[in-house]
């Protein structure tokens, strides 16, 4: 149970939790990039690393690069789903390297596929924000003590003007309003 430090200790069985969370969402809405952008392998190849970390594979430089990779891929889509779908498996990715750093912008990697998935569902539902509130919440449910515990060492998600960002911050209250 390696620690990493910095403002706080993070082990890596909490990054474990946390990326299983963030990689959780990211599953949901990779099929859309998938069916979108079939010759695009980049967001598969990030969840795919991200699985490996979570598995018990030490964190490598495999999570970076499938991370970045997918992020590229997302700043290569050509819908705003299939944005968020390739920018949700990089986070799954990323959330292996979360630093313990008390700074609010990584609270995005720890939220922010949960808050691409429900923006993602309210597109699909012809943008209605009630699914993406629904979302959030059965994003809420899935979290666990362990992931809460983590999220609360970082200050509140900064507020954000997108959708998506309104979401984080929705998801984020209502985590830390739970603990």
């Amino acid at each position: 149970m390696t620690s990493v430090t910095g403002d706080f200790e993070l082990t890596h069985d909490e990054l474990r939790v946390v990326a299983r969370y963030v990689a959780e969402s990211a599953q949901e809405v990779l099929p859309l990039f998938e069916f979108t952008t079939p010759d695009d392998p980049r967001p598969r190849a990030a969840l795919d690393a991200a699985r490996e970390f979570i598995d018990g594979a030490r964190r490598t430089k495999l999570q970076r690069v499938t991370s970045m990779d997918a992020h590229r891929a997302a700043g290569d889509a050509p819908t705003e789903v299939t944005r968020l779908a390739a920018q949700a498996a990089g986070d799954a990715a990323s959330a292996a390297y979360l630093h313990p750093i008390a700074k609010a912008h990584q609270v995005g990697h720890i939220l922010r596929a949960a808050a691409n998935v429900a923006r993602i569902a309210e597109i699909e539902a012809g943008d209605d924000p009630a699914v993406g509130d629904e979302m959030i919440e059965q994003a809420r449910a899935r979290a666990t003590p362990v992931l809460i515990d983590v999220l609360c060492r970082y200050p509140v998600a900064p507020t954000g003007r997108s959708r998506t960002a309104h979401l984080m911050a929705a998801l984020d209250a209502s985590l830390r309003a739970s603990r």
